[in-house]
């Protein structure tokens, strides 16, 4: 239970510090520094997780890493599950004290939509955006497993190396879909935006539930051929 409450916590914090600064500077093609700083949220919180949840849970706080663990025997079917409720729960969380800060506080939200997905950037082309969403998540996945590897000497680096990975990824994909890689980052604040009366996320979110996971699958059978 300590794992998926670490998993919860940690989703839930990413959730609040990522897509908190996207809602609070947007993300628009206009607004450059937006991107950057959304990208550093979303990357340094990632680092400050996998230093304090790390040794917990592993701090995979993504449903898509989860995946990508699991297809390489890093975790059982039933942690797996256990990981996805706990990541999505947190997720959901997340986005309810982001409704009570901005609601509360009465700050616009610079992206409309509690920081969710779209597919604006690609001018709503599904494809495209899940291609987007396959290529970063495998891109991310397989950073986390090569860096966690026991074959691998990153010591006390790891963290670091994958939360700049996270950086990096972001900085392409927030113009083209706000960048996912994560099913239950998704998740949360396109439910939360659907209660607040914009129901727009929803309807693409099979995307970015679907992108990612391919993603990771990918990733993980590509890992594992390389390290035989």
């Amino acid at each position: 239970m300590k794992k998926y409450l670490a998993e919860c916590i940690g989703t839930a914090t990413l959730v609040i510090l990522g897509c908190g600064t996207a809602m609070l500077v947007g993300c628009d093609a206009a607004n450059g520094g937006g991107y950057i700083l959304t990208a550093l949220a979303f990357g340094l919180t990632i680092v400050a997780m996998a230093y304090s949840i790390g040794n917990i849970s592993g701090c995979h706080i993504n449903p898509a890493v989860s995946l990508g663990v699991l297809l390489t025997g890093g975790m059982s079917a039933k942690e797996f599950v256990g990981y996805v409720v706990s990541q999505c729960v947190g997720a959901l969380a997340g986005s309810g004290i982001l409704a009570l800060i901005f609601g509360l506080g009465n700050v616009k939200d610079m992206t409309g939509g509690f920081g969710a997905n779209g597919l604006a950037g690609v001018n709503g082309n599904a494809a495209a955006g899940l291609i987007v969403e396959i290529v970063l998540t495998f891109i991310f996945v397989m950073a986390i497993l090569g860096v966690t590897s026991k074959k691998a000497n990153h010591g006390s680096f790891g963290g670091l190396v994958i939360g700049l990975t996270l950086v990096v990824v972001h900085i392409l994909g927030i113009g083209l879909t706000g960048t996912s890689v994560n099913p239950a980052r998704s998740f949360g604040p396109a439910l939360a935006a659907a209660f607040s009366g914009n129901a727009a996320p929803l309807a693409d979110l099979w995307v970015f539930i679907v992108g990612p996971f391919i993603g990771a699958a990918l990733a993980a059978c590509t890992y594992k051929a390389l390290e035989k």
